[in-house]
């Protein structure tokens, strides 16, 4: 099994996936900032299907972080992730250092609007879909893949990101893919190791809450009303909730309480002083 190739600057990067664009191969990223899970290597493996080469970043972004936020102790843990993505088939992986992507006197940043001003994770991280947003311009540009892979469990940054790699005109396709959650249903996620065991055995109630509340939704239940009641059942867990909220799946606009069409539910909720978040869709029946 071999490693894949490890790339520390942006020339490099360039180099090898010119060399892949001129043998005619079609190249996938896969944007992370490593302690890679099941839910990451589920995005490899699905760019594996979508094109010859896959590059994956490591890169845990200082700009996406809140100075209140865990930038210090984001686990790095980059020798595992190297060998969990030769078995997933990686091709390269792109590990820059923080001063190859924003070196001395890097000034320029994305400014957004739409479903990045939505008071969902925005009022709670108002600089963090800038961080996102400039640093996932940079490494479209920077690999220029055909194709990139996200996740939908961070589902306000996947609209964030469509809706940026669109409007500037960015040729990638941006595909996201479906959450790997735990057997409770609990959304994989970097941040679970953070769960003490108590917290663990309560932690998948969020999820099976949601669904609850997706399902009276489309049978016709008000929005408000199922949601509130999931609400008490999420907070009786233990969760502090920051929000849960049935919102317009393309837009993340808020909607009528009576609409029964093109919804998705999302979540974020705290557990101890782990912040969980998670997002589904809410079926259209009938």
């Amino acid at each position: 099994m071999m490693k894949p190739a490890v790339h520390k600057t942006v020339a490099d990067l360039r180099l090898a996936a010119a060399g892949w664009r001129k043998a005619g191969e079609r190249v996938a990223l896969v944007p992370t900032m490593g302690a890679l899970h099941a839910g990451h290597i589920s995005l490899v493996r699905l760019a594996r299907q979508l094109a010859r080469r896959v590059v994956v970043s490591i890169f845990v972004n200082p700009t996406q972080f809140a100075p209140n936020e865990d930038f210090s102790k984001y686990p790095r843990v980059f020798e595992r992730d190297l060998e969990l993505l030769a078995s997933a088939g990686a091709d390269a992986v792109f590990h820059p250092e923080p001063a190859e992507m924003y070196p001395a006197g890097f000034c320029t940043g994305v400014s957004l609007a739409g479903p990045a001003a939505v008071g969902l994770e925005d009022k709670f991280r108002p600089t963090h879909f800038q961080g996102v947003a400039t640093i996932v311009a940079k490494l479209l540009l920077q690999a220029l893949p055909d194709v990139a892979i996200f996740g939908q469990k961070d589902y306000q940054q996947l609209a964030v990101i469509r809706r940026m790699a669109a409007d500037l005109d960015i040729p990638v396709e941006i595909v996201g893919a479906p959450t790997l959650r735990e057997a409770d249903g609990l959304a994989m996620s970097s941040r679970n190791a953070y769960l003490d065991a108590r917290q663990r055995k309560f932690a998948g109630n969020l999820h099976q809450a949601m669904q609850w509340a997706a399902e009276r939704i489309a049978d016709g239940e008000p929005i408000d009303v199922a949601v509130r009641e999931s609400a008490a059942s999420i907070s009786a867990s233990g969760f502090l909730i920051d929000y849960l909220e049935a919102r317009d799946a393309a837009t993340l606009a808020p909607v009528e309480p009576t609409r029964r069409h093109g919804l998705r539910l999302l979540a974020a909720a705290r557990m101890g002083t782990t912040r969980l978040i998670d997002n589904i869709d809410i079926p259209t029946k009938g």
